[in-house]
């Protein structure tokens, strides 16, 4: 039996908390609100963020982030891109030494343009490098929760971690792949969410299977060249947390980004479609972050650029599609 903390009860921490307290691991989940918590803990289910799943007894909530914490082996964070470093800076105080750390977390900072692994470093230290993992690749949490048969992917510099976490992952439903490229999997990672956008936007304008497998194509091509510069190895995205990733968040009908992608195709303005989705849609943020990362890097991104466009300058779809049609001709692999 391993302790294990997962900080954040969305969705996601909630399934991934449920694999591990399933084991008999003792399971400590943080929420910043106590209501949340006490709900929780009474009813055993998360009807907030992840309807109809029982928990096992083994998983309690709590709004004590140093009683999560306390004795724990594992710590998982799963919380929103922009407030991760300041939910592991108010971590860091409790970590225990020893704990293997592993974050879930897929997006890019929008003041520094880090990715989640450089912020994570920039909070704990480099010391804290050779125990830090970070988990990506095609996973829902309704269907991890429910069982499906899902392989992910786990980054690591340090091979001892990242086989750590696999162990602890590892069921007969959850498979578990290991990666020394840390910024392969989390560019991937951040980037298919922006991707995911946009081809929900094409299936809401009402484009068809030719428009999406172009999309998706070109997207993974955007993805790689962000990777490489970077430092990532570019098979990475050939990979779970490449490939894998942006054919799941671009097509499921579970996929949030996707449908804030597809609302805006129908014409709705994006404030609306986000207070009526009611969870944090990652690549909203993403695509101001990874707008303005691959200005910096001077990474080609036509396909981000018109999605930020969209999301930020109120640019019609359809006419963002014309604009990527119509740019000058070049070579595929360029």
């Amino acid at each position: 039996m391993t302790n294990v903390a997962v900080v954040g009860a969305g969705a996601f921490g909630t399934a991934l908390a449920k694999v591990l307290a399933d084991q008999g691991n003792d399971t400590s989940m943080w929420t910043r609100r106590p209501e949340l918590a006490e709900a929780i803990n009474s009813s055993a289910t998360n009807e907030r963020y992840l309807p109809g799943v029982p928990l096992p007894a083994e998983l309690t909530a709590t709004a004590d982030l140093a009683s999560a914490l306390k004795e724990a082996e594992l710590v998982l964070f799963v919380v929103p891109s922009h407030v991760t470093r300041q939910v592991v800076e108010m971590a860091k105080p409790d970590l225990p030494p020893t704990a293997i750390l592993c974050n879930a977390t897929k997006g890019i900072e929008n003041e520094t343009l880090m990715l989640m692994s450089e912020v994570m470093v920039d909070v704990l230290g480099e010391e804290a490098e050779e125990r830090l993992t970070y988990l990506s690749g095609p996973s829902f949490a309704k269907e991890i929760a429910a069982g499906v048969p899902t392989a992910v992917t786990v980054a690591g510099t340090c091979a001892d971690a990242a086989e750590r976490v696999q162990r602890e992952f590892a069921t007969a439903h959850l498979r578990m792949y290991y990666t020394k490229d840390v910024p392969g999997v989390e560019v991937g990672g951040a980037i298919k969410n922006v991707v995911a956008i946009a081809a929900g936007a094409i299936d809401g304008l009402g484009a068809g299977l030719n428009t999406g497998a172009a999309l998706m194509t070109r997207g993974l091509a955007e993805i790689g060249r962000l990777a490489q510069a970077k430092g990532a190895d570019p098979l990475t995205l050939a990979g779970l947390a490449g490939m894998g990733d942006l054919v799941l968040t671009c097509t499921g009908g579970l996929s949030r980004n996707r449908t804030v992608g597809v609302e805006l195709g129908k014409g709705r303005k994006l404030k609306e479609i986000l207070e009526s989705l009611g969870h944090v849609a990652e690549g909203v943020r993403t695509t101001q972050s990874a707008h303005d990362l691959s200005q910096k890097l001077g990474v080609d991104m036509p396909i981000t650029a018109e999605v930020y466009k969209i999301l930020y300058e109120d640019k019609p779809v359809k006419q963002a599609v014309a604009d990527l049609m119509t740019r000058p001709l070049k070579h595929e692999q360029k």
